[in-house]
């Protein structure tokens, strides 16, 4: 199953202005928009932001960039990235007072009982004395960490054979925030080639923190137990759109540069690209809606189709069958994250082995909970920036009513297209033993 980001990384990408638009010929309602507030221009060109007059002078060197290179300096960047930048003083980006609340914000419970998950498939795997690894990628600030920690510790057959905590976090905030909570304020965290390493209040535990999951050895006689909690979404995405290239006239110069599609017509893939918004730009003539250019400046940038293939349209759209068939509808659009296919990899090698870190017995799980439905397309870009918008513009949107609250349980178990049980899944990855088990949860039971 393939895992899409929820809304556009929206805590990202609001913070510099995208605006998207498709310029292929399109009908009106095949156009992607997504807005969100600019300073004003002036003779000399005016940005947002720090990172917004970044990306805009990199984009005016290189030329228009994918979404995935976009998303990925809104995120990371280290100038005014979200999760990795200076941002406001004293904000903070998960809880109640931050930008969002995730499951383990909410209720200790979800984590302890993704602890209790681990235990049981521990006891299904044959209770190893030694060996077991806990990971996190995207640990926010630590929160579920904690909980699954403090949980297996009532477990002390498997807290004991516990060998070390990995967590995959590339913000040096957030870090310190995962410390305090995991290790507390007094122990100390130095530095290493390979990370930043503390030792945890829970049994001394040692523990390590990377920046990629990859800075993270394979042993062939460790059993690790991943958790990833809502990090898929938050992954950089490309964006492909089937376009109809009409035959153009024959010519025959000998200097003119060709693309590697240049002779083809009919369906093609299309990149969708990031570049500044044309100096003068009105909203009229970017074509905003009334509702969401009142009182707001034109944005710094915009969405559009490469008008040529480019080396991601040529390879990603093709590499799978799934996406291939959608080339035969016009105006089709696919977002693909090949970030998720190298870490949903790296947790399969970790646990089964691969060529290069061969394992005689293939141990350990990894839990994936996250947003994404199970066909190729997810929810579209325009619908899901339009979604934002409307959260953020328009005042009184987002107030519960009577009703709202009534049915709101309806929502964590429908399986409609707005409801939790279409929407959010919990995936695993683990030895199947020939297909003769099935983890608990999953429509199994534990182990001996």
């Amino acid at each position: 199953m393939k895992l899409f980001p929820r809304g556009l990384a929206p805590r990202g990408l609001t913070s510099s202005s995208l605006r998207c638009l498709s310029r292929s010929s399109l009908t009106a309602s095949e156009r992607y928009r997504c807005f969100s507030m600019t300073a004003p221009r002036c003779n000399e060109r005016q940005w947002s932001t720090p990172l917004a007059k970044q990306l805009g002078q990199a984009i005016e060197m290189t030329g228009p960039v994918p979404l995935a290179s976009y998303m990925r300096m809104c995120l990371t960047g280290d100038v005014g990235g979200y999760y990795t930048g200076a941002i406001e003083q004293g904000r903070d980006q998960f809880g109640q007072k931050g930008d969002f609340v995730t499951s383990p914000e909410i209720s200790q419970i979800f984590g302890e009982l993704i602890g209790i998950w681990f235990v049981a498939e521990w006891m299904s795997q044959g209770r190893p004395k030694s060996g077991v690894e806990l990971i996190e990628v995207g640990p926010g600030r630590g929160t579920l960490m904690d909980d699954i920690l403090r949980t297996i510790s009532n477990f002390k057959d498997m807290a004991n054979a516990i060998d070390a905590i990995y967590m995959v976090e590339a913000s040096s905030d957030l870090r310190i925030a995962q410390k305090k909570l995991l290790c507390g304020e007094d122990r100390q965290m130095a530095e290493s080639q390979s990370g930043y390493h503390s030792t945890c209040k829970y049994g001394d535990l040692p523990v390590v923190w990377t920046e990629t999951v990859r800075s993270i050895p394979q042993n062939s006689d460790k059993m690790p137990f991943i958790i990833a909690h809502e990090f898929f979404d938050a992954l950089p995405i490309h964006a492909f759109q089937v376009v109809n290239i009409p035959p153009s006239p024959a010519n025959n110069s000998p200097i003119k540069p060709s693309s590697p599609d240049s002779s083809k017509t009919g369906l093609q893939w299309r990149e969708m690209v990031v570049s500044p918004t044309p100096p003068g730009s009105t909203h009229q003539s970017q074509g905003t809606p009334r509702s969401l250019s009142h009182d707001t400046p034109v944005p710094d940038f915009q969405l559009t189709l490469s008008p040529s293939s480019t080396r991601h349209s040529l390879y990603l759209p093709e590499s799978s069958p799934r996406y291939r068939a959608l080339k035969t509808i016009p105006n089709a659009v696919v977002e693909i994250c090949p970030d998720a296919a190298l870490y949903a990899t790296d947790f399969a090698t970790r646990i089964g082995g691969s060529p290069q870190h061969p394992k005689a017995r293939p141990s350990g799980a990894a839990l994936i909970l996250d947003y994404g439905p199970g066909d190729g397309t997810g929810m579209g870009i325009r619908e899901r920036a339009e979604m934002l918008v409307k959260g953020l513009r328009q005042k009184g949107a987002g107030d519960e009513k009577a009703r709202d609250v009534d049915r709101a349980w309806r929502r964590l178990v429908d399986k409609g297209p707005d409801g939790m049980g279409k929407l959010y899944k919990a995936l695993a990855i683990l030895p199947e033993n020939d297909g003769k088990r099935r983890p608990v949860g999953f429509g199994g039971d534990v182990g001996a």
